[in-house]
C-alpha cells in the first residue's frame, strides 16, 4: 500500500467516525455497527472500506458535541449524571456503577443512564424493584454479554445491568482509559459537585 492509499484511508476512517457520530447523536442509533455502514453509504463508500473503532466513534462525538452541541450536551449530560446518582442512591446495596455514554462525557439526548449493579441473584433486584413500586422491562441480552440480565425502568431513560461479583472482577478492561467509563458512586458526586463550582 503506498502513502497515497493509507492518507486516504486514514481520511475516509475519520468521514466514517465523524458521519457515524451525527447519525447517533441526530437520530438516536444504538447499533454502531449499523450507524457505521448507514455513514459508509451516505458517504458514498464500498461496505469493505475500513470502518473506524469505538473509541474513534466516541472520539467523534465528543468533536460534536463540542462543535453542534456546545450549550445544550454539558447541561443535558448534568441533568443525566445528576438523574444516575439519585438511581445510585436509591440502589446503593448493589454497588453500582456508572457506565457508558454518561459516565465517559460524550452522552446525547438519545443515550440512557446505564448503571451496572452486582447481584448474586438478579431476581433480588427485580424483587427490590418490584416492592419499590418501580416498574421495568426484562430487555434481551446484547450478544457477548454472558449472562448479564438488563432492565429499563418504566418511563425513564434508564438500564440497569446487573452482573455477578465474579462478572464484575473479570469484566475485560478496554485500553488505559477504561477507568474513565465507569464512575462510582463517590467519583460521581465529586464530579457533580466540581461542575457546580466552576
Amino acid at each position: 500500500m503506498d502513502r497515497r492509499d493509507s492518507t486516504r484511508a486514514q481520511r475516509n476512517r475519520s468521514q466514517i467516525a465523524q458521519t457515524t457520530a451525527r447519525l447517533i447523536a441526530e437520530h438516536g442509533l444504538t447499533d454502531w455497527n449499523l450507524a457505521k455502514r448507514k455513514a459508509c453509504r451516505e458517504l458514498g463508500l464500498p461496505d469493505r472500506e475500513g470502518l473506524p473503532d469505538n473509541e474513534e466513534v466516541e472520539q467523534a462525538l465528543r468533536d460534536y458535541n463540542s462543535l453542534f452541541q456546545a450549550d445544550e450536551q454539558p447541561v443535558r449530560l448534568r441533568q443525566q449524571r445528576q438523574e444516575a446518582l439519585g438511581w445510585m442512591e436509591r440502589l446503593l446495596q448493589w454497588r453500582p456503577v456508572l457506565i457508558g455514554a454518561v459516565a465517559a462525557g460524550w452522552a446525547t439526548a438519545h443515550s440512557e443512564v446505564c448503571l451496572e449493579l452486582e447481584a448474586e441473584d438478579a431476581k433480588s433486584v427485580e424483587l427490590a424493584l418490584i416492592n419499590a413500586g418501580v416498574g421495568y422491562a426484562s430487555l434481551p441480552t446484547p450478544l457477548g454479554s454472558g449472562m448479564q440480565v438488563q432492565l429499563r425502568l418504566a418511563n425513564q431513560a434508564v438500564r440497569l445491568v446487573i452482573v455477578s461479583p465474579v462478572e464484575r472482577r473479570n469484566r475485560p478492561r478496554r485500553g488505559g482509559n477504561q477507568a474513565d467509563d465507569r464512575l462510582g458512586i463517590a467519583q460521581l458526586r465529586a464530579l457533580l459537585d466540581e461542575k457546580s463550582a466552576v
